[in-house]
């Protein structure tokens, strides 16, 4: 691999503003665009029959779909709009200009903040279906649950202008030179925002799962006791259905997943180095963001192990039978 003896400039027409192109391989470059380019597109096409499946099928529309399906739809633009950015700027020259660099961050702060909110959500969904399964239908709605998702996402969208309202209103000071696209947060900023989408939720995610994991076995062993009066006690209970347990175990996979790839993402954020940058070639920073992005690209893949109607949708979808006549009536579970 051959590197570049001096560092060239992004515009050579302006000496004293460009910035300089860094010093990386050629090689090493092509290779990461490659990589991102196959994971972008995956992103895209397999998140897509996410939401083409619970979109289309009646039969998978419930609250804890829904909350699978926003998922779904952040992990798709993710694909569609995070990763590709990424790849144009694998030259480390910034060319769109400063209001498109503040619009690409906010954008991408709003996506992993409601990609939070939503662990949360879900996690609550678990632990409602689990641990008070008389009463979920009523406490969990399609209306209700509808109205979670817009108030995650509103909530993000402030939230994210409150952090951001400096370089929002001032795009210009977000970079020190021409061609540069940076993040500015300094630590004061990144612990709040580490805290307020990462650490609080996280608790809450953790305190909701062990709730459920001890509930479950409880249950679990309840169920294995030959005891009358305990099975009397367990029926007047209602005990919580084997799929629901499944669902509780499968999106518990998700939630872990998700936090094991944003753990280096805000870890980075938390850093102190003054700013948040997203120029590939600053390999702490580079790596925590693959990572992230990574997650968007995981999440189908984890349905369809562990859920028989995603792999039928698939199937349908694929072959086109959902263009069939009532084919959104198809007995899906």
């Amino acid at each position: 691999m051959e590197v570049q003896d001096e560092p060239e400039l992004c515009f050579p027409q302006l000496l004293n503003t460009s910035c300089r192109k860094p010093l990386t391989s050629a090689t090493e470059t092509a290779v990461v665009h490659v990589i991102i380019s196959i994971i972008s597109v995956l992103t895209v096409i397999l998140n897509l029959l996410v939401i083409i499946s619970i979109s289309h099928f009646r039969q998978l529309h419930t609250p804890t779909n829904l909350f699978l399906l926003c998922l779904a739809v952040a992990d798709f633009l993710v694909g569609l709009v995070a990763m590709p950015v990424v790849i144009f700027i694998l030259k480390g020259c910034w060319i769109f200009g400063d209001h498109i660099c503040v619009f690409g961050n906010y954008l991408t702060l709003n996506i992993a903040s409601s990609n939070v909110g939503n662990m949360v959500l879900i996690s609550i969904d678990r632990c409602v279906a689990i641990c008070d399964p008389l009463h979920y239908t009523n406490k969990i709605t399609m209306r209700r649950a509808t109205v979670c998702i817009c108030l995650c996402w509103l909530l993000s969208v402030i939230y994210n202008g409150i952090i951001l309202r400096e370089d929002l209103i001032n795009p210009e000071r977000t970079s020190s030179c021409v061609g540069e696209c940076v993040l500015n947060l300094d630590f004061f900023g990144g612990a709040v925002d580490v805290v307020v989408t990462f650490i609080l939720p996280v608790f809450i995610i953790i305190v909701l799962y062990m709730r459920v994991f001890v509930v479950a076995v409880s249950q679990a062993r309840a169920m294995r006791s030959h005891i009358s009066a305990v099975r009397i006690q367990l029926s007047a209970k209602v005990t919580c259905k084997k799929s629901e347990l499944k669902a509780a175990r499968t999106l518990g996979v998700v939630v872990i997943v998700f936090l094991v790839c944003y753990c280096p993402y805000y870890c980075v954020t938390l850093s102190g180095d003054g700013s948040f940058n997203y120029v590939i070639q600053h390999s702490s920073i580079s790596f925590a963001v693959y990572v992230a992005y990574f997650n968007s690209c995981l999440n189908p893949v984890i349905y369809a192990l562990f859920y028989p109607w995603f792999r039928k949708a698939v199937k349908l979808i694929v072959t086109l039978q959902i263009l069939q006549a009532n084919s959104s009536e198809t007995n899906m579970l």
